[in-house]
């Protein structure tokens, strides 16, 4: 009898997981709460049209498909469910203490510096008169965040601490993130900002690959590029790979995957989050197996039916992923891809937003229009092939603004 997996989420993200399970012969159970996710359209699955944070509804659907193990992919807001499940039925899992510490920035902040895990300064308030009150300590820029969002959804960076105005936009814009009404207000940290993608198998956790990032920068950091292996140096590398076993320890992962964004500040790699799962962005699916030939989705598989997983490089090469570059207004047209994905290296172009549709500046990760995916034989290559591709491909978007013109983006 095939083993029976349980993937929360349906939607593009943990698509790869739903196809990756049925290669691997096995049965599975995929929930969401839209009946037409794209995850649902993969054939021979089976369909539970849920809430991936229902707690109770997915543990009775849990229970009547007699599961064997639970996971999502690149996403924190069921991780709770998946824990919750994993206690109720003995499954292997993060716990429930961990899910909320690798799910709240409140909880994850406290967590890491109750073990000296290198973080930023940083302060957790519930009302805008506190806010006002902590932001008095900073002499240096800060950022705000809320404590349980996800997809650098209400991030705000206070640049000019003494602005008034822009530190009440700031907490303004930031709030209505927050389901449980925190915020996390924190020193702005300067250096590159990388991500460990890591697998702890009985404890012991594996630093994977190291991925180097590049965002819009303020106000909102929305990340626009990953590219792997990092190009920091050996001695640095070693020293993010100590500070993200450290944090995966703090907040009590034993089994399972993570994705620790790290900035290497002049006093040394600090935490930025964690999340106690695969990277988004494409990073663990499509950048990790590019370039080490691991395939961290069936590693995830693996290890949350109790199996012991895969995670031997098979080779050291380069890969890259790159958003392309928008302004608000309406696609009028996307020329240039067919042509595009000849070029040698080349793995995927993907539209996200297409033609017809209204687009804002980026401001999150779900409002960018797409990407391209490149392997290379290092990184450099595969950074070069990622911008000359970029180059090729001819967005015009329509100004939605009066006397607008059309421009090339």
């Amino acid at each position: 009898m095939n083993k029976k997996l349980m993937i929360l989420g349906a939607s593009i993200l943990q698509l790869p997981a739903i196809e990756k399970a049925k290669e691997m012969g096995l049965d599975v159970v995929v929930v969401d709460m839209d009946p037409n996710a794209i995850g649902f359209n993969v054939p021979g699955i089976e369909k539970e049209i849920i809430s991936t944070i229902d707690i109770q509804a997915v543990i009775t659907a849990a229970k009547s498909h007699k599961i064997d193990g639970i996971m999502t992919l690149a996403t924190d807001m069921p991780m709770r469910t998946v824990a919750a499940v994993a206690k109720e039925m003995n499954l292997i899992g993060i716990d429930e203490e961990t899910a909320l510490k690798a799910t709240n920035k409140a909880e994850m902040r406290k967590a890491l510096q109750l073990s000296n895990v290198p973080v930023p300064k940083f302060y957790v308030v519930n009302n805008k008169d506190e806010y006002k009150s902590v932001v008095k300590q900073f002499n240096v820029p800060f950022i705000v965040k809320p404590a349980d969002s996800s997809g650098s959804r209400g991030i705000f960076e206070v640049k000019d601490i003494h602005n008034e105005d822009l530190i009440v936009e700031a907490y303004e814009y930031c709030h209505p993130f927050s389901r449980v009404g925190d915020v996390v207000v924190e020193e702005y940290m300067e250096g590159p900002e990388v991500s460990v993608e890591t697998l702890t198998v009985n404890g012991e956790c594996h630093v994977i690959q190291i991925t180097d990032k590049l965002t819009t920068g303020a106000p909102h950091y929305v990340e626009m590029g990953h590219s792997q292996p990092t190009m920091l140096s050996k001695e640095i590398a070693e020293q993010i790979s100590k500070v993200a076993k450290a944090a995966n320890k703090a907040i009590g992962i034993k089994n399972g995957p993570s994705h620790t964004e790290i900035i290497v500040t002049k006093e040394g790699p600090k935490i930025v989050e964690l999340g106690a799962r695969l990277g988004g962005d494409n990073i663990t699916t499509h950048l990790v197996p590019l370039s080490t030939g691991v395939n961290m989705v069936e590693c995830c598989i693996k290890i949350a039916l109790g199996e012991i997983p895969d995670i031997k490089k098979k080779w050291n090469k380069g890969s890259a992923i790159r958003y392309f570059d928008q302004k608000p207004g309406c696609i009028k047209s996307i020329d240039g891809i067919e042509k595009a994905e000849k070029v040698p290296g080349v793995k995927q172009i993907s539209i996200v937003h297409g033609v017809g549709e209204n687009i804002t500046e980026v401001t999150s990760s779900g409002s960018r229009i797409g990407f391209v995916i490149t392997q290379g034989t290092n990184v450099i290559e595969a950074k070069t092939i990622c911008n000359k591709v970029l180059f090729m491909i001819n967005v015009k978007i329509e100004e939605s603004y009066e006397n607008s013109s059309n421009s090339n983006v």
